[in-house]
């Protein structure tokens, strides 16, 4: 569990379209080549502390003969920002993805103060 310990909390919140392989014959959909896809999401505005932070699909284009398989995680989590990266494996094959995500943390407020 995180405690902020922080009067002022933020919540930032996005949607980005990972990839579309389908329409150019990528790799994701294939099924041939690099089966990981990663993007750094940047903050609009930097959190004080390493915020937490969840990603969720919220479009997933997959091909029905073969089995689905996903893995979706936020790494290198900072007070910037974080990559989301998409794993697939096997012979899954994969149209194109879209993520939400949500980081809520600490900011800094102008009557925060440090002791010398």
């Amino acid at each position: 569990m995180q405690i902020i310990n922080n009067a002022r909390v933020g919540i930032a919140q996005g949607s980005v379209d990972l990839f579309s392989d389908y329409e150019t014959g990528g790799e994701m959909w294939t099924g041939e080549g690099s089966r990981s896809r990663s993007q750094w999401i940047r903050f609009d505005r930097s959190f004080s502390e390493v915020p937490s932070v969840h990603v969720s699909l919220t479009l997933w284009d997959m091909d029905n003969s073969h089995n689905v398989r996903a893995d979706l995680t936020a790494e290198d989590i900072s007070e910037t920002g974080f990559n989301a990266i998409f794993r697939t494996w096997l012979d899954t094959k994969v149209a194109r993805v879209r993520i939400s995500w949500i980081a809520i943390g600490a900011v800094a407020s102008e009557d925060d103060w440090d002791v010398l």
